[in-house]
């Protein structure tokens, strides 16, 4: 069983940087892939970055967000930059455990990842 919690969702204007940090805990190992999700009203949930030893970006926030983690890997991050209106969700942090997927890239299939946070609001104002 593996817990996320979610924080440092916020009010911020077009053009800013916010981060957003997913704390991890119980059964947490290495090789877990470590995601974020965002939906936006009236909008399906929409893949938006992921991490295991590689990255990988939706195109929408490529050379824009950048995804990180702690050496403990404990600690999920989002570093969002240079924020458009259209990035305005709630952000949700989520973790793939299972061991068929440990040795590929992170998948940014949402129904991959078992665990979930309770989401973190962003929005952009502009």
């Amino acid at each position: 069983q593996v817990h996320l919690v979610e924080s440092g969702g916020g009010l911020v204007q077009a053009g800013g940087s916010l981060t957003l940090s997913c704390a991890a805990s119980g059964r947490t190992a290495s090789p877990y892939a470590m995601a974020w999700f965002r939906q936006a009203p009236g909008k399906e949930r929409e893949f938006v970055a992921a991490i295991r030893t590689s990255t990988v970006y939706a195109d929408s926030v490529k050379g824009r967000f950048i995804i990180s983690r702690t050496d403990d890997k404990n600690t999920v991050y989002l570093q969002m930059n240079i924020l458009k209106p259209e990035d305005t969700a709630v952000y949700a942090c989520a973790a793939d455990t299972d061991s068929s997927r440990w040795w590929l890239a992170p998948t940014k299939n949402i129904y991959d990842y078992a665990y979930w946070g309770q989401g973190t609001q962003v929005t952009v104002s502009s």
